[in-house]
């Protein structure tokens, strides 16, 4: 009876001599997380569905004991029980590493079909793809495909795997594409769903009510010249009731206005987590229509926003402060610049009519907040950012270093107060926060930190518990030196990595107690939580944040923790390739550069002018067998000593640059006058490894080095021997 039933299709036959009914999951499998239904539950579906019939439902039951929240595309091992008609409930016994399923390269014609050459530096293999599964793509095309299941010609599991063409994204040789991979590549939505649409175009200006009127207050916003929303806008007096005090305003777009919780357009800010900023274009969270439009706090138009009114003294200390709900109208959008011209005596037809009553006062509010910064001791890691400027038809025109204005640091200090200010009042009010925190360096790395600094005569002080002004002490020592970005640098290796929690442990970096992001709401889903907690614990009407939303907020932390590491990490490589696309025409040619990072298998270099990243790789230095220092970040050459260090200056030759991948392959010229190679090169004179203790001087190649060096680094007549045969 079982076999006629299995012949017939009703039943399956799984592992070993099981049957189960066709379609039917077993009680323990693996399943893939696919997103949230209208009612905040999580769905998933089998990892490996195989019918020809749509999958059954899966709902994804909340853990409890799991630290991470859940997001599309992870993949879990899970106890399911049936809970009706082809749907079950799963209950997650162990989360699994995520397996690669989406592919994005460019393909190539061949034989059998094509191949498709990965975009991922890190791919070590082509895919093969059959002809039927081609869809339609043409050579050089940039496309987006899926593993197919097991290993091509069946019995044959050698060769490459198989993948199916499931988008053409566009030739590979436009540069508007480049940062099209980096969206793919890390699974940012670009679409946003139906229904977050069309909630979107239902919106319209919110209500006055009882909101506190601010438009006849000239407030302004400053942001970037190429910024097209506006979410802050600033304004200051100096306070009469207190002496040298200023009273300030910051206004920030009223999002959870139009944004309510649990809706189409909330779920959908919520899976993004924060809009991610590209060269050539911007994800947003929100849709246009709020994010460059209701949310925007345009000149001369009524906008809601929520205020933060504070007062401080004269040495920038944060004396009382108040929340409101308001409608304001910008007096106008100005650009850093424009500020910082006025400031400096250039004010233009915008910026003249407001230099006196507006522009000052913010400068002179703005010292007195230094003042507070200097006296708490913060981590000042004001490194060098470089912008790429691009041309009309995506490609890119120049890059170009970013200057770093008072105007830039005017802006910074009134956030951070405004935020300062949120978490405290919702402290205060028993409110769940969303807090920025910032733990404490390791200090396994601060000892690291320690011994490096000492082999280049700098020293950092000793101590149980290391402060944010030690560090900043320690790069003061440094600025003007050729170490100073070296220095920078490691100090910003050392930190830990700033993420947003329930639970506060302040922010080591600002050397604060209390801080939570409250500034950007429209780019950042951390701001808008942070703002209906306020409207919630100040009764400020709709919008605020539920009852049941606190037990949430671990979960929700972490979920935006790693959205933002994902933009971060998105928006990086889409620089590193639109850099590689810059510095293609100039293969060839020789540049200035600095060591940034010591490998096993060769040196990172960060190029003076571009600011790109490129790799030497061990087979391309001198003639030796090099050894990896890690205690003193630094390649050292076994046989004739010559060392390369963190931080050493170098003339270096392009040799490739990929935009496909954004890897950028460098030659050495020649060293640093620093270091230049001497004569009698004493093998015993070098210092033992950090990780082995063992003397580098000793073995085979012991002895001294006679006679002068060549330019690949042996003496004349020595035999070629020992270099490195390690590949990147």
């Amino acid at each position: 009876m079982l076999k006629d039933l299995r012949l017939d299709g009703s039943l399956e036959r799984k592992q070993g001599r099981k049957l189960t009914p066709r379609g039917h999951l077993p009680s323990v499998a693996v399943i893939e997380v696919t997103g949230i239904d209208e009612d905040g539950e999580l769905l998933a579906r089998p990892a490996s569905w195989e019918e020809d019939g749509r999958p059954p439902v899966i709902y994804v039951a909340p853990d409890g004991h799991s630290r991470a929240a859940l997001a599309p595309g992870d993949r879990v091992l899970a106890k399911l029980t049936s809970v009706g008609d082809n749907a079950y409930e799963a209950r997650t016994i162990r989360r699994l590493a995520k397996v690669e399923k989406r592919i994005l390269g460019v393909f190539e014609a061949a034989e059998h079909g094509g191949l498709i050459r990965p975009t991922d530096k890190r791919a070590k293999n082509d895919f093969a793809v059959r002809r039927e599964d081609t869809g339609g793509a043409r050579p050089g095309e940039l496309v987006a495909a899926e593993l197919r299941p097991g290993r091509p010609g069946g019995r044959h599991r050698l060769g490459p795997r198989e993948a199916r063409v499931v988008e053409r994204l566009g030739d590979v040789s436009d540069p508007r594409n480049l940062s099209l991979v980096a969206v793919y590549e890390h699974d940012i939505p670009l679409e946003f769903p139906p229904e977050a649409l069309a909630e979107a175009e239902r919106v319209a200006a919110a209500p006055e009510g009882k909101r506190e009127d601010l438009r006849g207050v000239p407030l302004i916003t400053i942001d970037g010249a190429d910024a097209r929303d506006f979410d802050d806008a600033v304004w200051a007096e100096a306070d009469p009731a207190n002496p040298g005090g200023w009273h300030l305003l910051v206004a920030i777009a009223d999002v959870a206005w139009y944004v309510r919780p649990g809706g189409p357009l909330d779920r959908a800010a919520y899976g993004r987590g924060n809009s991610v900023y590209f060269p050539d274009r911007v994800v947003p969270m929100l849709p246009e229509v709020l994010s460059n439009g209701w949310c925007s706090l345009r000149p001369d138009e009524d906008r809601a926003c929520m205020v933060a009114e504070m007062w401080i003294g004269a040495e920038g200390g944060l004396r009382k402060y108040r929340f409101a709900r308001a409608v304001m109208r910008s007096a106008a959008r100005l650009t850093y610049e424009q500020v910082q011209a006025a400031r400096d005596g250039h004010a233009d037809e915008t910026t003249g009519p407001l230099a006196e009553p507006v522009i000052a006062p913010l400068y002179s509010a703005y010292e007195s907040l230094l003042k507070a910064r200097q006296k708490r001791g913060t981590l000042e890691l004001d490194l060098p950012e470089r912008g790429i400027v691009m041309n009309d038809d995506g490609s890119v025109k120049s890059i170009e270093a970013r200057a770093r204005l008072d105007s830039h640091r005017l802006i910074e200090e009134f956030m951070i107060t405004a935020n300062i200010a949120a978490a405290k009042r919702l402290e205060a009010l028993r409110q769940p926060c969303m807090y920025r925190i910032h733990d404490q360096p390791d200090p396994v790395k601060i000892e690291a930190l320690r011994e490096v600094m000492a082999t280049i005569g700098l020293r950092l002080a000793r101590g149980q518990v290391i402060r944010p002004a030690a560090l900043t002490a320690l790069l003061e020592k440094a600025r003007g030196t050729p170490v100073a970005a070296m220095v920078g640098g490691l100090v910003l290796r050392a930190q830990s990595q700033a993420v947003y929690s329930p639970n506060n442990i302040g922010h080591f970096g600002l050397a604060l107690t209390h801080y939570a992001h409250f500034t950007s709401p429209i780019r950042r889903y951390a701001d808008l939580l942070v703002h209906r907690a306020l409207i919630a614990g100040l009764k400020l009407g709709e919008g605020a944040l539920p009852a049941d939303t606190e037990a949430r907020f671990t979960e929700a932390g972490e979920h935006i923790s790693t959205t933002e590491r994902r933009a971060a990490t998105a928006e990086r490589d889409a620089k590193d390739r639109l850099t590689a696309s810059f510095l293609q025409g100039k293969i060839g040619a020789i540049v200035r550069g600095a060591i940034n990072g010591v490998t096993r298998f060769g040196l990172f270099i960060t190029l003076d002018e571009s600011g790109a990243d490129g790799l030497i790789p061990i087979s391309q230095l001198p003639d030796d067998f090099y050894v990896h220092d890690e205690g003193t970040h630094s390649l050292v050459g076994r046989r004739w000593g010559r060392r390369y260090h963190l931080g050493e200056r170098l003339s270096v030759r392009l040799r490739e640059a990929n935009p496909l991948t954004g890897g950028i392959i460098l030659d050495l010229v020649e060293s640093g006058p620093e270091d230049d190679v001497r004569e009698n090169v004493s093998a015993e004179r070098l210092p033992k490894t950090a990780s082995s203790g063992k003397d580098l001087a000793k073995g085979p190649e012991r002895g001294r080095a006679k006679g002068p060096l060549k330019a690949r680094g042996k003496p004349a007549g020595a035999k070629r021997r020992g270099k490195n045969r390690r590949k990147p």
